[in-house]
Formats: structure tokens, sequence, C-alpha cells
């Protein structure tokens, strides 16, 4: 079994346990993690990530923000893809331990906790809290409706994003993806508020297999993320992931040239690590 241990103590934690938001508010995590808390206590962590990478592959570039063990208030962990920044038992299977929160998410990202890091044996976890979604399902969790929607990430092998639902607005979440033609869709069923995009620069990366410095993009460019937002119809974008890895982060200010010609989003937010913002 392997531990987390953070750079920042347990305040990060605490700030979202103590939180009293009047409608929902959202934590980032860094890398493409957020906890989400309602106004009436329920608390979301989607896709929270720990880890500190493969170096010298992937070298993790933000602090670890927090020991998962330090989580005491958590009714659902959702997972976007199979990736192990999104997937990743030292970070996730402490929450589900401590809390008895399940883990929403699609089928091969459920592979990954059962089979690949046997999250049953290695942590006080059982079989019941992993609930498979695909895309079109829709779960209640507590004071949320969270629909499963299809995004567009070549790079895994069953992606799903979250459509979040509150009284106080919707919150978009699509991992890692990149321009969808069913985000039209989207746009056309919800109001989103809050579009969480991932983005990234294109950087060289040790290929996995050979270890031979690869060009590689695993996220959005500027005109891609835009082109996510503006197609959901988005009134607030937040991109995010552009913090975390050696090689591949970028500077997010640079999208509000992108955004100024754009009807959607109407607003780029702009946060780092252990940022809080309200819905």
């Amino acid at each position: 079994m392997t531990e987390t241990t953070s750079d920042w103590g347990d305040w990060l934690p605490r700030a979202v346990e103590s939180a009293d938001p009047e409608g929902v508010s959202l934590w980032y995590l860094g890398c493409n993690g957020f906890a989400l808390k309602g106004s009436d206590g329920t608390t979301l962590w989607i896709d929270p990530y720990l880890g500190t990478g493969d170096p010298p592959r992937t070298v993790r570039m933000v602090p670890v923000p927090f020991d998962p063990a330090d989580v005491t208030a958590a009714d659902a962990v959702l997972a976007t893809h199979e990736h192990t920044d999104h997937v990743h038992g030292p970070s996730q299977a402490p929450v589900l331990s401590n809390t008895g929160a399940s883990l929403y998410a699609p089928d091969d990202s459920l592979a990954v906790a059962r089979e690949e890091e046997a999250w049953t044996e290695e942590w006080d976890v059982t079989d019941d809290q992993f609930v498979e979604v695909s895309e079109g399902d829709a779960v209640t969790i507590g004071e949320f409706d969270v629909d499963v929607v299809g995004v567009n990430d070549p790079d895994a092998s069953h992606p799903v994003g979250y459509v979040v639902q509150h009284d106080a607005g919707t919150v978009f979440h699509g991992g890692d993806t990149k321009p969808h033609d069913g985000f039209a869709e989207v746009a056309r069923e919800y109001d989103v508020d809050l579009a969480v995009v991932a983005f990234g620069s294109v950087g060289r990366i040790d290929d996995k297999e050979t270890s031979e410095p690869t060009v590689t993009k695993w996220y959005s460019d500027e005109n891609e993320a835009v082109a996510v937002a503006s197609a959901l119809e988005a009134t607030r974008m937040l991109p995010s992931h552009w913090d975390m890895w050696k090689g591949l982060t970028a500077d997010p200010t640079a999208l509000h040239e992108h955004v100024r010609s754009f009807e959607y989003p109407e607003r780029l937010e702009v946060v780092e690590i252990g940022d809080r913002v309200e819905l």
C-alpha cells in the first residue's frame, strides 16, 4: 500500500468540512480535482489526485494539498476515466474507507480499482461502494442530481463527464475532454453555470514503452478549451490541469484573449490549487 504525504497539512479538508455555503462552493485541488459542497452539507469529490506522478516521466508541479486520511466529509467520489491522475487508490480509497462514500465511475475506471489496484484488499473498502455509471445515467447524491454525459478524450478507453445540478446552479466537469459534437445537446438540455475544462500545452514527455522523449498533447489547447466552453454555452469557464505536469503546464490567463470574442463563456474563472469558488 502506497501512502500520500501532504505538503499543506490538513487545512484544506478542514476548510471543506467547516464551510457552510449559501449555495454551492467548489475547491480546486490541482490537476483536475475538485471538492463540491452544497448548502445542506452534501460533499462530492471529483477526480481527486494526490500522487506525485511517475518521475522522471511525469513530475507533479503543484503541492499535494492534503492527506486523504484527513478527509472526513464525503458523500461520493466521482471519477471521469481510468488514468492514474483520475482513479488512484492511494488518493481515493482512504476517503471511501474513512467516510463510507461510494466511488461512481465508468467500467474501465472501476476495473482499475477492483483489479489493478485491488482497493478492497489494500484498504478497508467493500465492493458495494463501487457504483458503475455510463453515458445517459442519472444519480442523486444528497442535494445534487448528477447526470453522466459523453465526452471526447481519445487517450482514455471509456471517459465520461458529469453535469452536477443543484438549486444554486449547474457544474459541468468533462475530465480531460476535447471538443465534442455532443456538447451542443448538453447546452440545449442544461443551463451550465460553470464548465471545468482541462487545458495544457504541448510538450515532450518520455514515451511509456520506449522512454524516448515524445511530443505529447494530452489536453485541450487554448482554442479547443474555449470551444468546449462555447459549445456548452457556459456562463463561466474554469481551466484545470494546466498546473500539473512538468512539460505540459500552461498559462490560463492567456485564455482571456481567446474568450474575448465569443458569446460564451461570459467569464473566465482562473483559480490556483486551494482556491474556493462560489457557484
